[in-house]
């Protein structure tokens, strides 16, 4: 059963993954001039960084590993524990500082930083953070 959790949430990120696709133009002129792409860009980095969130717990629930002490300490849990890599763990968490800009606008948001996030690092890292839990599962 748990192991079905996680695979419908695997299913949920790979749907924003393609639509969040579909949706991001080649060139961040057009990304910043078009606030709907904005909009959707930015709220789907936070959907997709909330559902590898989710997995994570999952897995150390599952696995009854250390609970963490705060959000992103889950990703160290899983490097540490091998599920991922010490790598992945690191630009997840750096993901999910982003995550946090683009949902609290601690600042002005930056749409060159989160366009090139979006193309350069989120999109590949969640595909890495699916195939390595793929590997475990």
């Amino acid at each position: 059963m748990k192991e079905d959790k996680i695979r419908d949430k695997i299913i949920e990120i790979e749907t924003y993954l393609e639509q969040l696709e579909s949706i991001l133009p080649s060139d961040l002129e057009e990304y910043k001039t078009n606030f709907k792409i904005k909009l959707m860009g930015e709220r789907s980095f936070e959907k997709i960084v909330e559902a590898v969130e989710d997995i994570a717990f999952m897995m150390v629930k599952e696995r009854n590993l250390k609970q963490p002490e705060y959000e992103k300490q889950v990703f160290d849990i899983l490097a540490n524990s091998g599920i991922i890599s010490i790598q992945l763990s690191k630009k997840l968490k750096d993901a999910k500082g982003m995550r946090n800009i683009i949902s609290h606008q601690y600042s002005e948001i930056n749409d060159e930083l989160v366009f090139n996030s979006l193309i350069e690092e989120l999109i590949p890292d969640v595909q890495e953070f699916i195939k390595q839990i793929n590997n475990i599962n």
